[in-house]
């Protein structure tokens, strides 16, 4: 099977094409390696996939893996539709799994507009390339973000996600109207994952555990919004990756062309709990510097995984002291 995974050199697209490579799977990597965080931490995950930053760093450049033959990158932007149609011509894909976006919420209220050209009009490009090409299955990442304001824990597919608080939540609901609309007019099955809060080595620096270990390894205080009254479904990065090679792996059967699941621990974490870990992972103690509620942001999240676990037999198993610590060490040798 050959699979597009968009945002290669991503958190979860770098963790993700790794295991398919491992389980045989034939992949085209494509990503921007934009600089909203940065690059180095993109490039050195491409390296661990055996894609060389000089050969990666052009645009539209073609380039084979050094470690695994069955791996391709393209850099390239999803807005560029002249040439994402060029690729999906050329390779002729059998499952895409979209997981380029620009990320972060609190940016989101800075800099709108490159959340509408990278996250609509991006995966209106991947829409149409997979209805012209004959794509068996569109897998792609939506964000727990689209709960908004809902109160009613845990979350379920079910629940009204009319109330985004963030225009990064507005763009996730907008793919998964979009994504419905191409199921319906034209027969693609497509998959929306709802990731709930994803951690783990090669994390993404602008998230809190990167900033926790940082902060508290440095004896600088570490920001606790909302006064520490936070909740949040952590889910540890080998869990969602085998929740998704899942969805991708197994035929469109016996299931509505358009789906969407939630895909986190089936358990919410206090985030003072979670900061407790860390703290005992790195040997330090915490400032904690408390702080009110961001605006975008919400008090808890908790994913009902029901949906996945009853079609895809969906298991997370990696719990939050043994998640933190195997963060915590590659944190200390990456960054040492």
């Amino acid at each position: 099977m050959k699979v597009l995974v968009t945002g290669v050199a991503g958190f979860i697209g770098f963790h993700l094409t790794k295991k398919l490579l491992e389980e045989g799977y034939t992949i085209v990597g494509v990503d921007n390696i934009n600089d909203y965080y940065d690059v180095e931490l993109k490039y050195a995950r491409l390296k661990k996939l055996g894609i060389d930053k000089d050969t990666a760093k052009d645009f539209y450049q073609e380039t084979t893996s050094s470690a695994n033959k069955k791996l391709k990158f393209i850099r390239l932007n999803l807005e560029d539709k002249e040439e994402l149609t060029k690729l999906f011509t050329s390779e002729k894909f059998d499952v895409v799994c979209n997981l380029a976006a620009q990320a972060g919420v609190r940016y989101s209220i800075e800099n709108p507009d490159i959340y509408v050209q990278s996250n609509i009009v991006g995966f209106l490009n991947i829409l149409e390339c997979c209805r012209h090409h004959e794509i068996k299955h569109l897998v792609y990442a939506s964000s727990s973000s689209v709960y908004g304001t809902n109160k009613k824990v845990p979350f379920s597919e079910k629940d009204s996600v009319d109330t985004p608080v963030s225009l990064y939540a507005a763009t996730k609901k907008s793919n998964e109207l979009m994504a419905h609309t191409y199921s319906h007019l034209y027969n693609i099955p497509t998959t929306g994952l709802r990731f709930f809060t994803v951690y783990g080595p090669w994390g993404r620096p602008d998230m809190a555990p990167i900033l926790f270990a940082d902060a508290i390894s440095n004896d600088r205080p570490i920001k606790v919004f909302n006064n520490g009254d936070m909740e949040r479904d952590f889910t540890y990065i080998d869990d969602i990756v085998e929740g998704v090679k899942r969805v991708i792996e197994k035929p469109i059967e016996n299931r509505t062309l358009y789906k969407i699941y939630n895909i986190g621990n089936n358990d919410s974490v206090k985030l003072l709990d979670f900061i407790r870990e860390m703290e005992t992972s790195l040997g330090k103690k915490a400032t904690k510097n408390m702080m009110p509620m961001q605006m975008g942001d919400v008090r808890k999240t908790w994913a009902n995984v029901e949906g996945l676990i009853t079609d895809y037999n969906y298991k997370p198993k990696i719990k939050i002291k043994e998640g933190v610590h195997h963060f915590v060490r590659w944190y200390q040798e990456y960054y040492s």
